[in-house]
């Protein structure tokens, strides 16, 4: 009787290529655990990864940006892009699941996650004494995502070069998403509609130059909406996570 668990067929020598491939499944299986938690679905992390991969293909025209988004810093962005809200598995279900508005206090813990996320892999990379420029970049987006281009955003109330640019690209495409997509509790808007809004935020919310690139390549990104759309499935596992989540705040 053979075992399933016979180490025969693993390798002994480990490839460069396979190892940052099986980093990115490793990334992206650890963030689809806290995606679980949210109102997000996993179409949700495949969708924004694509729409960074445009944003910066778009970006890398502009001779400012061009030198900073080089093959190997894209690749980085897109390997951390799955963690950015990783946070998120420290907030409570009672305020993460929350279908209403948010209190003060609530809204006040909320935003903790993007502190929870950043303090997380710092932690991780001191104890292990490891550092490298994938993990600053997952530091920067996971820190730095809801920061503003006029300042108003949180944690540090950053404004613009001030915030880095890879969270920056990050944050308009998170947003696009945010608006687009069907939730348990509300439908998403128009693509339309969201550009508009996109818009509107232009030298606010955002980095004008993101909003800019955004805007001429808009339509690649109503085609990955489209193309890795969330199924019947996917939202009938957040309406039984979220029911079994209430319920079990409410025995509390």
């Amino acid at each position: 009787m053979t075992s399933d668990t016979t180490p025969s067929t693993v390798a002994t020598t480990l490839d460069p290529a396979d190892a940052l491939r099986a980093t990115q499944v490793v990334v992206f299986a650890l963030a689809t655990l806290s995606e679980l938690r949210d109102s997000d679905t996993e179409s949700h992390m495949l969708r924004v990864q694509r729409y960074v991969r445009a944003l910066c293909a778009q970006l890398q025209t502009q001779p400012a940006h061009a030198e900073v988004l080089t093959p190997t810093y894209v690749e980085m962005l897109l390997t951390s892009v799955p963690i950015y809200d990783m946070g998120t598995v420290g907030i409570p279900d009672r305020i993460l699941l929350k279908p209403g508005r948010l209190t003060p206090d609530e809204v006040a813990i909320m935003r903790t996650h993007t502190t929870l996320g950043h303090d997380a892999l710092a932690r991780a990379e001191k104890t292990l004494g490891h550092v490298s420029p994938l993990l600053t970049l997952a530091k920067e987006i996971t820190l730095c995502h809801q920061e503003k281009w006029d300042g108003s955003g949180y944690p540090k109330g950053l404004w613009g070069a001030q915030i880095p640019l890879s969270a920056r690209i990050v944050a308009l495409a998170d947003v696009y998403d945010a608006l687009i997509s069907n939730k348990v509790y509300k439908d998403g808007v128009s693509h339309e509609r969201a550009v508009e809004i996109l818009t509107d935020g232009r030298g606010a919310h955002f980095d004008p130059d993101v909003v800019d690139a955004f805007l001429q390549i808009h339509e690649d990104f109503r085609t990955i909406a489209q193309r890795h759309a969330d199924t019947d499935a996917d939202m009938q596992q957040k309406i039984e996570y979220m029911a079994n989540a209430i319920a079990e705040v409410a025995v509390l």
